[in-house]
């Protein structure tokens, strides 16, 4: 019997499983968790606070149950020691896994900032959610927080806290997700994120975080100072490729994997917010639930390479939704058109539709539409 090994019980590893499991209910499954191996959205942490919703709340399922329905046995509490390749065996601390199939699902890490102060062990990151369990005890009822990045993350936070705490957003660039958005389409987004009374600190740096009573104080370039009682930190994520790299397997940004997500040991694989997909790092749900599907049915026996349609992202703001798809390039020219439900950035590349940004009660269904004209990354 065939022995696929997951190492990762997050929506990767878990959503392999499940998809697997539907196409064939005998094969060997064993997950490895670095934690207790809940499941749960990973996606419903940055808005999980004003639906009321506490950490156990958040649970759909244990191990245990998780090992039930699958059909697989779940290792949890277990720390990776490294990969053998030659013996094709995983190695942890008081075990040894022997696998026919290893899959490696195991996320991506947050960026951390080199940040100077006596209060920078303060500065809290969700990633998951034992995270998102200290960060709620790290915010009092009606607290104040800053959040050091105005990215997708960033913002959707700020917006489902909003309500109920006072929130300061700190970035480099001068609008929300600077990198992402066309300025027609960012503008009216943080004057949405202002009518909540969240304050914008753009163009800024951070000098200092520091102890101030049993708060912290952020001392931004230009001696601004924030004063808060918890930092929430929203920069990024960096793909762990740790384990990988020991192994001698290729990384870049992610584990190098194929259209087949192969990485470069024909018995390896990765999916997921760690894996670089022909040259492609998208740490969205969307792609991750194409690369399960697809590595599903070719683990199954089915040789089946994934597809990347454009896919927008989709940011949680409903004081005002966005949808966008940046264009792979700057050539071209961006038209802006507005109507009752949607503001719209269209950019188009000798008379192709190349990208978008669309802002508005009807963003996500303007953008599902639109994205039937871009073409494919692969």
């Amino acid at each position: 019997m065939t022995r696929i090994v997951i190492i990762g019980t997050g929506m990767a590893g878990y959503g392999l499983a499940r998809e697997i499991r539907k196409l064939d209910t005998d094969v060997s499954l064993t997950l490895i968790s670095a934690d207790a191996g809940d499941a749960y959205s990973k996606p419903m942490l940055s808005n999980a606070v004003s639906k009321g919703k506490t950490p156990e709340t958040l649970i759909t399922a244990d191990a245990t149950a998780m090992a039930q329905q699958l059909s697989a046995k779940i290792i949890t509490q277990a720390k990776v020691e490294r990969i053998d390749r030659a013996q094709k065996t995983v190695v942890l601390a008081e075990q040894v896994i022997v696998y026919d199939t290893l899959v490696l699902a195991v996320g991506a890490d947050p960026i951390r900032l080199p940040l100077n102060g006596n209060a920078v062990d303060r500065i809290i990151s969700v990633n998951d959610i034992y995270d998102y369990a200290r960060f709620r005890e790290s915010l009092p009822a009606k607290g104040r927080l800053a959040i050091i990045g105005g990215g997708l993350i960033g913002c959707e936070f700020a917006n489902d806290l909003a309500a109920e705490h006072k929130v300061h957003v700190i970035d480099r660039n001068p609008l929300p997700l600077g990198r992402l958005l066309h300025t027609a389409i960012a503008t009216p987004l943080l004057d949405a994120l202002s009518s909540l009374g969240i304050q914008w600190h753009g163009n800024a740096a951070i000098d200092s975080v520091d102890h101030h009573g049993d708060g912290v104080q952020i001392r931004l370039n230009g001696d601004e100072v924030i004063e808060c009682d918890a930092v929430l930190s929203a920069v990024g994520l960096k793909a762990r490729t740790a384990l990988a790299q020991a192994a001698g397997l290729t990384t870049n940004r992610g584990i190098v994997v194929d259209r087949y997500l192969q990485s470069t040991d024909p018995h390896i694989y990765a999916l997921g917010d760690c894996a670089e997909v022909e040259g492609q790092f998208l740490p969205f749900v969307m792609p991750l639930m194409r690369c399960t599907k697809a590595l599903a049915a070719t683990l199954c026996g089915e040789l089946t390479a994934v597809n990347y349609p454009a896919m927008p992202v989709t940011l949680k703001t409903p004081v005002y939704p966005v949808a966008v798809m940046p264009p792979a390039n700057d050539c071209g020219d961006w038209h802006i058109d507005n109507t009752e439900d949607c503001l719209r950035a269209l950019h188009y590349n000798n008379g192709k539709l190349t990208g978008f940004a669309i802002g508005g009660t009807k963003a996500v269904q303007q953008a599902n539409i639109l994205a039937k004209e871009l073409a494919a990354l692969f």
